[in-house]
């Protein structure tokens, strides 16, 4: 990765990164799961999730467990690899209100990885 990360507009995202913020935003666990390689990695709340398998119930528990909305309010490109997406949450979730950045790397038009932190 580079320095040059730029700040991008929204519908400038690659598909495959859109259609995952999509499903994501509605709860969709079997569209969401579509975006990543089979051998991706998820990152979130210090746990790391391996595979399909993995990562489906980790989207299944994480649309489940609290109730929030979700809204995309900003994306950065790092280079044709790396984006970031940065989503706004509010709900019922200790503390209630966050600012969520989304790291995404691709390959082959996949998601082979996503770290998500404040």
């Amino acid at each position: 990765m580079t320095d040059d990360t730029q700040a991008i507009d929204l519908d400038r995202l690659p598909r495959t990164i859109a259609d995952y913020l999509t499903a994501h935003r509605d709860r969709d666990a079997d569209a969401a799961i579509a975006s990543f390689a089979g051998d991706a990695t998820v990152v979130d709340d210090g746990r790391t999730y391996q595979g399909s398998a993995e990562i489906h119930r980790w989207l299944d528990r994480s649309s489940a467990e609290y109730t929030y909305t979700i809204e995309l309010v900003d994306a950065e490109k790092i280079d044709d690899e790396h984006y970031t997406a940065i989503n706004h949450l509010e709900g019922d979730f200790p503390g209630g209100v966050v600012d969520l950045h989304f790291r995404f790397t691709l390959r082959d038009g996949r998601i082979a990885h996503l770290a998500i932190e404040a």
